[in-house]
């Protein structure tokens, strides 16, 4: 049963304005240890790509968090939530500490899709019950 539909659309350049100014406390503060180093990767390589890897993930959180119905308000937080990507490129998410505590308490299980282009990343998340049969 779907519980939570979340949907968001980021400007990557304000995500790009935000990294400028705060430089690594932005990363420090939006992504997980994971997800920091494939912007890494990605960055050394295409810094525009690495941009809107992070805009991405800011919009897929941001998504998240609506489809759970918490915004950002604990217990979601934006370094407990990882967006990673299977070897298929099919983005999931991972979730830790509290936040991942709060969610399989609740049985719940969570799809997310991200795109991006040039000047705009969006993101789509569905959270479901799981199945109790």
């Amino acid at each position: 049963m779907i519980v939570g539909i979340g949907t968001d659309i980021c400007d990557v350049r304000r995500i790009r304005a935000s990294y400028e100014r705060h430089g690594e406390r932005f990363l420090d503060r939006v992504l997980a240890e994971g997800e920091r180093r494939v912007w890494r990767a990605r960055s050394a390589r295409w810094p525009d790509r690495g941009l809107r890897f992070l805009a991405t993930r800011f919009s897929a959180k941001e998504a998240f968090s609506k489809a759970v119905g918490l915004g950002m308000r604990m217990p979601m937080a934006w370094r407990l939530c990882e967006i990673a990507n299977h070897a298929s490129g099919q983005p999931y998410i991972v979730l830790h500490g509290g936040l991942k505590d709060w969610f399989e308490a609740r049985g719940l299980t969570a799809h997310v899709t991200v795109t991006d282009e040039s000047d705009y990343a969006a993101s789509f998340v569905v959270v479901e019950k799981k199945d109790s049969a």
